[in-house]
């Protein structure tokens, strides 16, 4: 099944059940079923990546919250805060069809306008880009790597 394809992204033991033809992960941040799409895929492995791999912990983690550009409704992915509860990661995730181009950076950037955070992230769970923003001297660097918690 193209929906289960493996990503750049260690594998996780997920919990998937299918009812009625449709596929679902169990989604332990928000503690149910979810339907799983391309995009589903490669949140959660994202996720368990931040989480067992990068040591975010997983009560700072929140998933596809709600913002509001330009007076419409959107969703972020996945936004991490801090201690503070202040909101230094944001995650767009794309399926893994989906190349990432100039226009999925500038979704991204356009979500960062409301959210201000300093670390983009954009995957489509095969490839990833990890990005510093530096507000005070208006630039932005890519990193190699993704920073962990600690790190920050």
């Amino acid at each position: 099944m193209d929906l289960l394809l493996p990503l750049n992204l260690p594998p996780y033991p997920f919990k998937l059940t299918e009812h009625e033809g449709q596929l679902s992960v169990f989604d332990e941040l928000r503690k149910r079923s979810i339907i799983l799409t391309p995009e589903e895929w490669v949140r959660q492995h994202f996720v368990q990546y931040l989480i067992k791999h990068k040591l975010y912990p997983k009560s700072l983690i929140k998933l596809e919250g709600g913002l509001k550009l330009h007076g419409m409704a959107k969703r972020s992915d996945i936004v991490v805060h801090n201690s503070s509860g202040e909101k230094i990661l944001l995650v767009e995730c794309k399926a893994p069809s989906v190349a990432i181009s100039q226009a999925t950076f500038d979704q991204a950037a356009r979500y960062n306008m409301v959210h201000k955070v300093s670390l983009l992230v954009v995957t489509n769970g095969l490839n990833h880009y990890y990005c510093r923003i530096d507000y005070e001297n208006r630039a932005y660097q890519f990193l190699e790597e993704l920073p962990s918690y600690k790190e920050l």
